[in-house]
């Protein structure tokens, strides 16, 4: 049984002749003889991506295609035309009308942009109604201001300070959304009326008001002057009282 297993020697040498000749047309050059070549060179994964110069621009041109705009973010998709944000339309202004009459304006929805109407059908023009007036005369709680901690509040006359004022995106009006304005300060640093009062009252002799207020230096003469001998205490009951002592940083009490 051992020997019926060993092959024959004419097949041995058949294997042998048949080794021979696939190795020399390896070497030779035959067809697939380099991405064999590379394979035992390269033994990693390696892929290789020709991209013709149609398939380029076609690539720019999707990666394009889909940026999307900034005040995209801004607009509701799927909602009602006419309650859309200012940036999302592009109107058709008229500047002639009349100020504080109502009046209609023929709208557009901007590009990316998705809206219904009143029967929830797709829409890309609508009208919108609002009241004729700039931007800068609408009431405060149509806008947004920066606010400014660097001013006194509490001072005669009233300081005013710069402000950059937008409006809010679900407000329309004409010209320009972002505008300045002059403001009355007003800003608070948490300092309470009530308790600035209950201190003048109870421990103004020892200048616990002024203290509590930031004033330091008046909190000093009085404390070491008994309130005044009693006539600066009731001086600064009257004055809180009326608000017309305040922080010392300037700022209103809440």
């Amino acid at each position: 049984m051992a020997a019926a297993a060993v092959p024959p020697r004419g097949i041995r040498r058949l294997c042998r002749v048949l080794l021979f000749l696939s190795q020399f047309y390896i070497l030779s050059g035959g067809e697939h003889s380099q991405p064999l070549a590379q394979a035992v060179k390269d033994p990693g994964p390696t892929r290789t991506f020709t991209v013709i110069p149609g398939a380029a621009a076609f690539l720019s041109w999707l990666t394009e295609s889909t940026d999307i705009p900034p005040y995209v973010m801004k607009c509701p998709s799927n909602g009602l035309c006419s309650r859309l944000p200012a940036d999302c339309i592009e109107c058709r202004t008229n500047y002639s009308c009349v100020y504080g009459k109502p009046v209609t304006f023929d709208c557009t929805v901007k590009p990316s942009v998705t809206c219904v109407d009143q029967d929830f059908k797709s829409q890309k023009n609508f009208a919108i109604n609002m009241t004729c007036r700039f931007c800068w005369q609408l009431p405060e709680s149509d806008y947004e201001c920066t606010n400014n901690t660097s001013c006194m509040t509490v001072s005669c006359p009233r300081q005013r300070y710069h402000a950059n004022c937008t409006v809010r995106d679900h407000i329309h009006c004409l010209g320009n959304r972002t505008f300045p304005k002059m403001l009355y300060c007003n800003w608070t640093g948490g300092y309470k009326w009530s308790t600035a009062l209950a201190l003048s009252i109870t421990l103004g002799g020892f200048g616990a008001d002024r203290f509590y207020l930031g004033q330091w230096r008046e909190g000093l003469g009085k404390l070491f002057s008994f309130g005044g001998l009693g006539i600066w205490t009731l001086i600064d009951v009257l004055l809180i009282g009326v608000g017309y002592v305040g922080p010392a940083d300037g700022s209103l009490y809440i």
